[in-house]
């Protein structure tokens, strides 16, 4: 699709419905704020998808290379820090680390380009309230050993809100209005995923546990990961309207993905991991006005000194020299007009599985299997800079504010948490693409320009907030085309992840999408797994905190 190609009303049509671009053409004037496109890196990394044939002059010598600076890879280098093990060097093809979890900022607030919260980890979690306590954030446990976060760092209220029906109401399920079926069909719903929270295998694992690794391999919910969420609710005859919106909100919010495209046993992850023990509630969730780009910052600056930003490794390429194992990475430098080598004994993959078929030169030549089973959602998010809080009727301002009739999932406030609710703010929006072809997802997504989804965005937006194009002083945008991995039935339990994480040779993977599902704490978990199996081969003793 071109957007040149298309009207306005068929462009609006195309990514909000015809309701809203009818609507939108009859009563909004398409005056756009100044702005520009964000970009991740894009040239360097399609210079390295599409192949080099450049060599590098020389080779530096560096024991461990770390391949990729977003969450896995920053995580990878703080184990090995935190491990007393300094000589490595991280390579990080943007100019900026972080991957979908950086963040920006302007002269009203920081603001986050992707990732922007993590759920309070459990006491099992001791790599993750590790890091929590070396930013200050933990203060200490309760009476079950469960973690206590300062107040300052946990979301504040109101956490978030729904629109519908030409007004705002508190929460992220609609009670207004709704039949006593509707409220049986929910507590029934609610019910089941406080069952599966409570679930337990013989060896006291939980069925649905955070990071995944935790969780229980017993056969019985394993299978749900051989059907859809569709299926499973179908199954279980959940048929409320209300409900079936909560449930594909949810796998569009974490997954970018629709019930029909989810793993029922991911479907339920969503809701039961995030369960404690004995509890009805979610955990806490934790969240700065840049999101996760406060942790991001945290690993930055621990890795400082040995993170090499604008660097593109192009191949990866397992070595044997006088029986000795190692690896050789050739890179980019310099906006690509400069090659660097490094010769390591140890390569810590921390980029996704699409990027490994096209680095690896193992993978390159023979591409593996289970490599056909990692396919990645494509987002859109935008950054709106506001003069003034626009005209909202109905429930408060929130964190998270959601519109019930939207194919995008809302917005949240970066200065919510500064306690800051009047005068000038950053909302930062999104927008998942939720094509069952995800390559049609990315050409849907690169179709259009800054103007083009600034307009789907601040139309998006008018059926709330009336007032919203004159208030936005700047929107800029951010195209994700490989966002996050997408858990379609049998990518978690049915091998291909286990396979993906297995070292090859002297190459150990990282990644959130050797979890199935895109989120810090599982980027986070595979950075210190990965690190620490590197530190056994090096012979280093260490107690594993995963």
């Amino acid at each position: 699709m071109a957007s040149s190609s298309l009207s306005r009303r068929e462009l609006l049509g195309a990514f909000l419905g015809m309701p809203a671009a009818l609507a939108a053409c009859r009563t909004t004037e398409a005056r756009l704020p100044p702005g520009s496109i964000v970009y991740p890196s894009q040239v360097l990394g399609h210079r390295v998808r599409d192949g080099v044939h450049v060599a590098p002059a020389a080779f530096e010598r560096a024991p461990v290379v770390i391949v990729g600076g977003g969450v896995a890879g920053l995580s990878a280098a703080w184990r090995l820090l935190r491990a007393g093990f300094d000589d490595f060097v991280l390579l990080e093809l943007d100019r900026a680390p972080g991957g979908t979890a950086k963040s920006g900022a302007n002269e009203v607030s920081a603001f986050p380009w992707g990732a922007h919260y993590i759920t309070v980890p459990m006491k099992e979690n001791r790599a993750l309230l590790a890091l929590l306590d070396e930013l200050g954030i933990v203060e200490g446990a309760d009476e079950d050993g469960e973690p206590v976060i300062g107040e300052p760092y946990l979301c504040r209220d109101p956490q978030e809100r729904l629109f519908h029906g030409g007004r705002w109401h508190a929460g992220l399920y609609l009670h207004e209005g709704e039949e006593p079926e509707d409220r049986a069909e929910l507590a029934r719903f609610e019910a089941e995923m406080d069952r599966f929270a409570s679930l337990r295998d013989g060896r006291g694992r939980r069925a649905f546990a955070l990071p995944v690794s935790h969780s229980s391999d017993d056969p019985e919910t394993t299978a749900l990961d051989r059907i859809s969420m569709a299926e499973w609710l179908a199954h279980e005859s959940f048929t409320s309207s209300r409900l079936l919106w909560t449930v594909d909100y949810a796998c569009r919010d974490d997954y970018g993905s629709t019930p029909e495209q989810t793993s029922a046993w991911a479907a339920i992850f969503y809701f039961a991991a995030r369960l404690g023990r004995g509890r009805a509630e979610a955990q806490p969730i934790i969240t700065w006005p840049e999101g996760n780009g406060r942790l991001v910052s945290h690993l930055s600056a621990r890795a400082a000194g040995h993170v090499r930003l604008g660097v593109a490794a192009y191949d990866v390429a397992p070595t044997d020299t006088d029986g000795r194992a190692g690896v050789d990475v050739l890179a980019l430098a310099d906006d690509g007009s400069r090659a660097i080598g490094f010769r390591a004994d140890h390569v810590i993959f921390a980029a996704p599985q699409f990027v490994a078929r096209a680095v690896l030169r193992p993978y390159r030549e023979s591409p593996p299997e289970h490599a056909s089973a990692f396919t990645y959602g494509a987002w859109m998010v935008a950054n709106l800079t506001l003069r003034e809080r626009p005209k909202s009727r109905g429930f408060s301002f929130a964190w998270d504010n959601v519109l019930y009739d939207s194919p995008s999932l809302g917005y949240v406030v970066a200065t919510h948490q500064r306690c800051i609710d009047h005068g000038p703010t950053v909302i930062t929006y999104y927008y998942p693409l939720v094509d069952r072809d995800p390559r049609a997802a990315r050409t849907r997504l690169l179709s259009l320009g800054r103007d083009e989804w600034a307009d789907v965005a601040l139309t998006d937006l008018a059926r709330a907030h009336p007032d919203i194009r004159e208030l936005t002083t700047r929107l800029d945008v951010m195209r994700w085309g490989h966002a996050m991995i997408k858990p379609r039935p049998g990518l978690l339990w049915g091998g291909a992840r286990a396979l993906a994480a297995r070292p090859h040779r002297n190459v150990h993977f990282a990644g959130a999408d050797l979890s199935g599902v895109a989120l810090f704490e599982e980027a986070f978990h595979h950075g210190v797994r990965a690190a620490e199996e590197v530190l056994a081969a090096r012979g280093l003793e260490v107690e594993p905190l995963g």
